[in-house]
């Protein structure tokens, strides 16, 4: 059954999200810290984690940006196959929630008009919006701002099909040892594997929209993420990158099928606020 929306809704409910998202952290954050506190062994370690919980209460509490850098605005929408929207063109309506969003909630606008010539936009448009058709009447939104201290230390690797499961440990491992404090630890990394150069960014991206702590259904992608963890945790890095026991919160890991003659892997590191929030419209 066919159901119209007005677009004046999607632009109404993303700016609320822009400002939810940046005041306070997701429940699913919230409990990656406080595993991590209960576990963390390096003294240091439990004083940085402890004033990133301050930090966050502070901002809840006085409807202040958890971190300054409020990011570039990434949109992923699920649309029902069902929807039909009226009132305005769709994309421009993300936009204007972006933007209103912004403004309103008195978040800091990161976003340049051109690579190269760097004139602030003034309204932290244009977004990066990902559009994805599926079954039904619904809209389902995803709102995760990405900061550019984490969005830096991320990479892509064209590894070749012989590298194997072992290519793509390694190459994982190397991305964070590299990114080290700079991508503001503990971290949550998403990992894309398969597809094409753009896919497996895109599958990175979103894996980083997964709930910390809930493992992919697949078998032997749950059992990588889990080494992963493991083995990013023994690098040392520690909170705020001073040292300790957790280096990241989780690793979500998203694969797609992929050419005979490749195996893209892309490493997108995400710092510990990893902002994410879904609303269905």
């Amino acid at each position: 059954m066919i159901r119209n929306v007005h677009v004046q809704k999607i632009t109404n409910k993303i700016k609320d999200m822009c400002i939810e998202v940046n005041y306070n952290l997701s429940e699913d954050m919230r409990e990656a810290f406080y595993h991590a506190q209960n576990h963390e062994k390096s003294e240091i370690g439990c004083h940085i984690l402890k004033q990133l919980q301050e930090n966050l209460k502070i901002a809840g509490e006085e409807k202040i940006p958890i971190c300054q850098d409020t990011g570039m605005a990434v949109i992923f929408m699920e649309i029902g196959i069902d929807v039909h929207f009226e009132g305005g063109n769709l994309e421009e309506a993300v936009n204007e929630g972006v933007r209103k969003g912004y403004e309103e909630g008195f978040l800091r606008k990161s976003v340049v008009k051109d690579p190269i010539y760097r004139e602030n936009t003034k309204d932290n448009t244009p977004a990066i919006i990902h559009y994805q058709i599926v079954d039904g009447n619904d809209v389902t939104i995803t709102v995760a701002p990405k900061g550019f201290g984490s969005e830096n230390m991320s990479k892509i690797y064209m590894l070749k099909p012989s590298d194997g499961i072992e290519g793509v440990k390694k190459v994982i491992v190397k991305t964070v040892h590299e990114a080290g404090p700079n991508a503001c630890p503990p971290m949550v990394v998403g990992v894309g594997i398969g597809g094409t150069f753009e896919k497996c960014a895109y599958l990175a991206k979103k894996a980083l929209t997964r709930e910390a702590g809930l493992h992919s259904s697949i078998a032997y992608v749950k059992e990588l993420e889990i080494e992963m963890l493991h083995n990013i945790n023994k690098l040392g890095i520690g909170p705020g990158g001073l040292g300790g026991t957790n280096t990241a919160f989780a690793v979500n890991i998203e694969t797609y099928p992929t050419h005979i003659a490749g195996m893209p892997v892309a490493v997108n590191i995400c710092c510990h606020v990893n902002r994410h929030i879904t609303a269905v419209i």
